[in-house]
């Protein structure tokens, strides 16, 4: 170092996101990049932290957010930036705020992104500009999706594409890569998808072949048909020649209870012939738009938002239906459009799918609900408090590993992920000790303790428990 760093954080705990054994050392920053690593001597910081029994890892990259058009209306990211995140991949589900042109509402899940349709951008370059002129606290990296290429294409939903429409979804998913789009995500679980035959997704996922692009999907069936969407998914890869990242991984129904090990053989038998990855949140529960039979595999459903009933945010589906005098189809019939929380996971399939080798963490969080998942503030802190130090099923250094160089490798993070001399300075500052999640299904929007310090690009954007205000995130187009 010829020019003394800007900052110099001392006696740390380095976890470098490789995986690898963690390290006692100093870490300094200039500008927007990592100067300095190891025991830095003499050298003097213009500000000097000294972080003796905590730890520094690269930022926590969350890997399926819906946090598209949150970026622009709520660019502090505070559900973000608290838990240590510092890069967000969107557009997941199939469910991207571009390219779309459209009016009034759209279709679920489509309005769970954004309710109006004025609120998409038919041009995918020009949402990637508008992240640029407002910047957000954090970085995104973006994902076409499928239903929302379907819904301009299309005059009807509930068939398969005829070959011009795939024509016309194909062009302006090849625009979309061509503007920074890093791949193609479907939603064959939600009703604008589900009548898209594979050889559809194929055909469009020889899009982003050719420009270095990925697939990831939100599978047909997660629940008494998931091998079955497994290899659906494989064989989109397959033909398509892209790798493929099954999201938010589980064995939904209590039927389905323990499935998790075949299915985990099974990725991992893929996985010697293709690149297959995978990420999961660490909660028994999911969320999604309430719909009819949507409950039936679940042991608990509690709403998130209603647009008929706005007062049932937070309540249980049965203590609602019991209110009204209803059962629970013609109650959720009289919540709609409406979301919901979901109990259908079984404790034991959520740590065997995490503890995998080549599981990411995504929160999956949905940042427009009134009363969301807990996932939204706590996924990070859960991973490495709960799981990682209270349950011991991995170690902080594999834990970092799952949010941080897995999956900068995996969607082609180029200088982040890693504590390295020259990469990015998007750096999370945390004690071990302390670091948990205390958001809850009660009380869902609430920060974590124990990250103290959170950096983007070189620049602190949470410090002692509240946001500083700074706003340095970047558009991350596709390398």
């Amino acid at each position: 170092m010829i020019n003394p760093p800007e900052l110099i954080i001392r006696n740390a705990r380095l976890v470098d996101g490789t995986g690898g054994p963690s390290v006692r050392g100093d870490i300094a920053v200039t500008d927007d990049r990592i100067v300095g690593l190891g025991d830095l001597g003499r050298a003097e910081g213009t500000v000097e932290i000294d972080a003796i029994g905590k730890a520094v890892a690269p930022g926590f990259i969350d890997v399926h957010t819906h946090d598209d058009r949150a970026l622009l209306i709520d660019p502090l990211m505070a559900p973000k930036v608290s838990q240590g995140v510092t890069t967000v991949v969107t557009g997941n589900c199939g469910v991207s705020l571009a390219p779309l042109h459209t009016s009034g509402r759209p279709p679920a899940p489509l309005d769970l992104v954004c309710p109006d349709g004025e609120g998409f951008f038919g041009d995918f370059g020009n949402y990637l500009a508008a992240l640029d002129a407002e910047p957000a606290a954090i970085n995104a990296t973006c994902l076409a999706g499928h239903a929302s290429l379907r819904v301009e294409a299309m005059d009807s939903l509930d068939r398969p594409a005829t070959s011009g429409e795939i024509a016309v979804m194909r062009q302006r998913l090849e625009q979309a890569m061509e503007a920074g789009a890093i791949g193609l995500s479907t939603g064959l679980f939600y009703a604008p998808a589900t009548a898209a035959p594979t050889e559809e997704i194929i055909e469009l996922a020889k899009a982003v072949q050719g420009a270095g692009g990925i697939h990831t999907t939100h599978m047909r069936d997660e629940g008494d048909y998931v091998s079955e969407s497994l290899e659906e998914t494989f064989t989109i890869g397959r033909e398509a020649g892209v790798p493929v990242v099954i999201s938010h991984h589980k064995c939904a129904g209590h039927a389905n209870f323990g499935r998790s090990t075949d299915t985990l053989a099974q990725i991992e038998r893929a996985r010697q012939h293709q690149p297959v990855s995978l990420d999961a949140y660490p909660y028994v529960a999911s969320s999604t738009t309430l719909a009819s039979a949507r409950h039936l595999g679940a042991s608990r459903v509690l709403v998130t938002w209603s647009e008929a009933r706005p007062e049932a945010a937070g309540r249980d589906l049965t203590d609602i239906a019991a209110d009204m005098g209803l059962d629970l189809e013609a109650t959720v019939d009289a919540l709609m459009p409406a979301g919901g929380i979901f109990f259908m996971m079984d404790e034991a399939d959520v740590r065997r799918i995490l503890a995998y080798p080549g599981t990411m963490i995504g929160s999956d969080g949905l940042p427009h609900d009134e009363f969301p998942h807990p996932r939204l503030w706590g996924t990070f802190p859960r991973v490495l408090g709960h799981y990682a130090r209270d349950v011991g099923l991995f170690s902080l250094e594999e834990a970092v590993h799952k949010m941080t160089g897995l999956p900068a490798r995996n969607f082609g993070l180029v200088d982040r992920g890693v504590l390295d001399v020259g990469a990015v300075a998007d750096l999370v500052l945390f004690d071990p000790e302390t670091v948990i999640d205390t958001a809850t299904f009660e009380r869902p929007a609430q920060p974590a303790t124990g990250i103290e310090l959170v950096m983007v690009n070189g620049r602190t954007v949470w410090r002692d428990g509240a946001s500083t205000g700074a706003r340095p995130g970047r558009a991350l187009r596709r390398a």
